[in-house]
């Protein structure tokens, strides 16, 4: 014997009283919309912060202050590495 899998549609009417909730039929894709309005919703979005983030924002900004710090000591050290070498160099002319 062979058995075949079978399939049945089933349309449910009303369960205890209730009518089920029907889906939304999808939007036609050939509707065109303006790329304006899908990012109309982002707006409030964009300015404030979710806070479930705020430990990879902690992160990021110890991060950038580190780069901020080091990049200010590199800075720095040339600075006075070309005054020093500079002031030799007065130094030995005169």
């Amino acid at each position: 014997m062979k058995s075949e899998a079978t399939e049945i549609e089933v349309e449910v009417v009303e369960v205890d009283g209730v009518a089920p909730v029907t889906a939304a039929a999808p939007p036609d894709e050939t509707e065109t919309r303006s790329g304006w309005q899908d990012w109309r919703g982002w707006q409030g979005r964009v300015r404030t912060l979710d806070s479930r983030w705020w430990p990879l924002w902690v992160l990021l900004g110890a991060i950038a202050l580190f780069l901020l710090l080091t990049l200010g000591l590199v800075i720095a050290l040339v600075f006075v590495t070309v005054r020093l070498v500079s002031r030799m160099l007065r130094a030995l002319v005169r």
